[in-house]
Formats: structure tokens, sequence, C-alpha cells
């Protein structure tokens, strides 16, 4: 497998047709065609974002947080919840959000050299891809009932990509450890608030212990820690959760109706304040690593070896510290907030995800595991489809209108049913493109994009020569 370059437009007409016609134009992406290490990475962070997915899907939220809660500090479970959080949280989903970014430049480039003169905006079709991903993106999440959905988030932000296009990629990796230090920010007054709060009604608490008359100020200041340490405490954690957990073992309708809820506060308050900023940071960041030529294998062995030792060193240096300030604080969020650790989340998310970048390259490069990046890399083609199948998947496993598992498995008992997801996935799209040019999903968004129906069946085992030599426009 090498690394391919952008689609060839060598014999390409200056211009066919009237933009009337432009359908005609509209060619499948051949196997051949397509940036193939690229697509094994993609294909690598969306198993691996299962793997922070599946606890959600299993267990209500705070158990997956909290170790707190089921007293859970050896054994199994505590160390399906030091790999889980120390290496994986965030670090897939930044990497997945990174070949977004890549995707997006990637696919403008082609749009504009195949539609120079013709009259079309190549932000035509970008705007409407983005529009359709945005419907597919609230189908995730209340139809298949995903409350952990990104595809929302993707669609908005891929918004703001289109001006930054032609930006360099020492410029485009400015903006994007901007947008990274925003979040810091963010995560430094997060932290400073919950203090202030704890520490005015500490205060307000010692002055009436010592008999003094509190002000109204000071009551308010009092009533807001107490309201924060009841909510805070295990027992009513535990009693939420469960009583959360019930809706999730009803049928489809109930499902959808408690799901309804957790999904509009995720879609508009934990949106603005956090998945925007966290979206926009590593995609930014992925726009440029791909002009560095880091995301196509270009780059030397040397350099990916840099990428996986200093991004894992560091990145778990991170991570232990992170773990053990949670662990020290048995997870009470006050105390958690006086560690200065949390405002390196999203650094420790850079520098593992580029760990896992430099993983995947080495093993590309030194021609290690064809098999693996080639099934790696038709999931990666079929990613779209491969994310909405989780969904679907995991909800017939967890959910009441399935086999309705949700809340019975333990933590590292989740860790089971993974690879047979990822199983079950690599061989249905190694066996479906085998006879379809796109996953069904990709497909569909093709179609509606272009608002016609594309070609979907290959024509045989290998496209024809004609095909090959066709323009072609990545997904």
């Amino acid at each position: 497998m090498t690394p391919n370059s952008t689609a060839s437009l060598a014999g390409a007409p200056d211009r066919i047709g009237a933009p009337g016609n432009v359908s005609q134009l509209i060619t499948p992406v051949l196997q051949s065609e397509r940036i193939s290490i690229i697509d094994s990475l993609r294909g690598f962070a969306l198993l691996g974002i299962l793997i922070m997915n599946i606890v959600s899907f299993g267990m209500p939220y705070e158990y997956g947080l909290n170790l707190e809660l089921h007293h859970e500090y050896s054994g199994p479970n505590f160390y399906a919840w030091c790999a889980e959080t120390g290496f994986f949280e965030g670090t897939m989903r930044a990497l997945f959000s990174m070949l977004f970014g890549a995707g997006s430049i990637l696919l403008l480039s082609r749009l504009e050299k195949r539609y120079t003169g013709l009259g079309i905006s190549p932000a035509d079709i970008y705007y409407r891809r983005l529009f359709w991903l945005l419907l597919f993106g609230n189908i995730n999440a209340y139809i298949l009932l995903w409350s952990g959905d990104i595809l929302y988030t993707y669609a908005i932000c891929g918004l703001f990509l289109f001006p930054f296009r032609n930006m360099k990629a020492k410029h485009l990796l400015i903006v994007g450890l901007f947008l990274m230090t925003f979040c810091g920010l963010k995560s430094f007054k997060s932290r400073h608030d919950k203090l202030a709060v704890r520490a005015k009604g500490e205060s307000a608490l010692l002055i009436e212990k010592q008999n003094g008359v509190l002000t109204p100020d000071q009551q308010q200041d009092k009533a807001a820690w107490l309201a924060v340490e009841e909510q805070d405490k295990a027992e009513n954690i535990r009693k939420k959760a469960d009583n959360d957990g019930l809706n999730l073992h009803k049928g489809y309708f109930g499902v959808m109706r408690y799901v309804k809820h957790i999904n509009e506060e995720s879609q508009t308050i934990a949106f603005y304040h956090d998945y925007f900023w966290d979206a926009l940071t590593f995609f930014f960041l992925g726009m440029a690593l791909f002009k560095w030529d880091v995301l196509t294998g270009k780059r030397s062995t040397r350099f990916y070896w840099v990428c996986l030792v200093a991004g894992y060193t560091a990145g778990s240096f991170i991570s232990y510290y992170l773990l053990k300030t949670q662990i020290d604080a048995h997870f009470d969020p006050t105390r958690v907030a006086q560690s200065p650790a949390a405002d390196f989340y999203q650094p420790r998310r850079f520098l593992i995800a580029m760990g896992h970048i430099g993983l995947v390259m080495l093993v590309y490069k030194y021609g290690l595991l064809k098999w693996l990046l080639r099934a790696l890399a038709n999931l990666g083609q079929m990613a779209f489809t491969g994310y909405l199948s989780q969904s679907i998947i995991c909800g017939l496993v967890f959910y009441g209108y399935g086999l309705n598992l949700y809340g019975s498995l333990q933590r590292y008992q989740l860790y089971y049913i993974v690879p047979l997801i990822w199983i079950f996935q690599l061989v249905f799209s190694a066996v479906w493109l085998k006879y379809f040019r796109f996953g069904p999903f990709e497909w569909l968004w093709r179609s509606l994009t272009y608002w016609e129906l594309q070609p979907f069946r290959r024509r045989s085992p290998r496209e024809s020569s004609s095909l090959s030599r066709a323009v072609v426009v990545t997904d």
C-alpha cells in the first residue's frame, strides 16, 4: 500500500458542458484514487472511539466517570478505567477531528480544481454536504438515540473552515494552538469559579459557626455551597444515575423521550461552551498537519518515531497526573479543581493523538501488518456508515427495545463486546466494498449533496479503465 496523491485530472477538459450538466462530472472514488493511509487512520480512529463510547452506551454516564460511586479502586474495573481514561479518552476523538479538518481541505482543493471555469462554486457543494451532515447528526441523536453524537458538532464547526482553506500550514497551526490556549483559559476559569463557590461558602459557614451574623450575600454563598455539596455526594449521584438509567430500559419511544432532553442540552449549552471550541481546535490542527504531509505518510520514519515517543511519553505523563488527581480527590469536583492539571486536558489529547499517528505511520512505513492497514482503510472509507452503525448496534445491544443489557455489565465486561463490533465492522466493510463503490450512508449522503442518485454497484471487481481516468472528488 502506498500513499496516493490527489485524484488525477489528466485528460479532463477545461470545460465540460454547462452548469446544468454538473451531474455528468460526478464519478465515484475508486480505491486506487484515495489516500489509503488517511483511510487507515480514519478506520483506526473510528475503532478507538468505540472504546470510550461503549461505556456511555452500557452504563450511566456518572458511573463511567466516577470510580467513587462503586469504589472501583482495584481490580479489572480500575485498570479498564485507567486505560480508557488515560490513553483513549478524547484522544481518538481528537484524531477523528483532525482527519475531518484534513478531509475538508482535500475535498475543497479537488472541487476547486474540478469546477474551474464551470461557473460552479465549490462552496455550494461543500456547504450542501455540511447541511446534510447536520441532518444526519440529528438523526443519529434523535432517531438512532445516541446522546454522544459528534456529527452535529462537526457540521456546524465545518461551516467555519471554508475561508481558511488556502491558509498556510504554519498559520493554521497558530490558529489551532490559539484555540487550544483559549480552551485552557476556559478550563482555568471553570476551576476558579468552582473554587470561589467553595471558598465563599466555607467562609460563611465558619462565620456562622463562630456565632456571627451572615449578610444576605453570605447567606447566598452558604446556600450555593451546601447545594453543591449535596449534589456531589456519592449517594446522591448514584441515586440520580440509577433513576436516569431506568429510562433506557424502556421501549424505543420511552428511550427517545429521555434521550431528547440530553441531546437538546448537548446541542445548545454544552455545544457553545465546550464542543464548538474543542472541534475547531483539532480541525485547524488537522488542516495544518495535512498540508505538512504528516497525515499522508510522506514524512520521514524518524519524524514518526518522534511523534510516537514524544507524543505518548509527554501525553501519558499528563494523563497520569490527571488520573492521580482525581483518585486522590476521590472524584470530588472542587478538590479536583485545585489541581492545575485540568488546564492541560487539550494538550494531553493532542500529544497522545500524535502518538497514535506515529504508531500507525510507522506500521505503514515499515510495511508491517498490511492486511490490517487494508482492513482499516476499508472501514475508514466507510467511516460515516461505521460511525452510524455503532449507534444502531449498541442501541440494539443495550437499550430496552433490544437486548436490554444497559447497566447489567461491569466496566471491564463492556470490553468483551467491543472486539465483536470491531470484527463485524472490519469484515462487513471489506465485503461491502467488493460489490459497492460507497458505504450505504456515504452513497445516500453523496446523492443528497448532488441531488441525484449516484452510481452504487461496482461494474466489475475492478473498475473499468475509463472510470479510473475520470475526474474524482473525494468524500
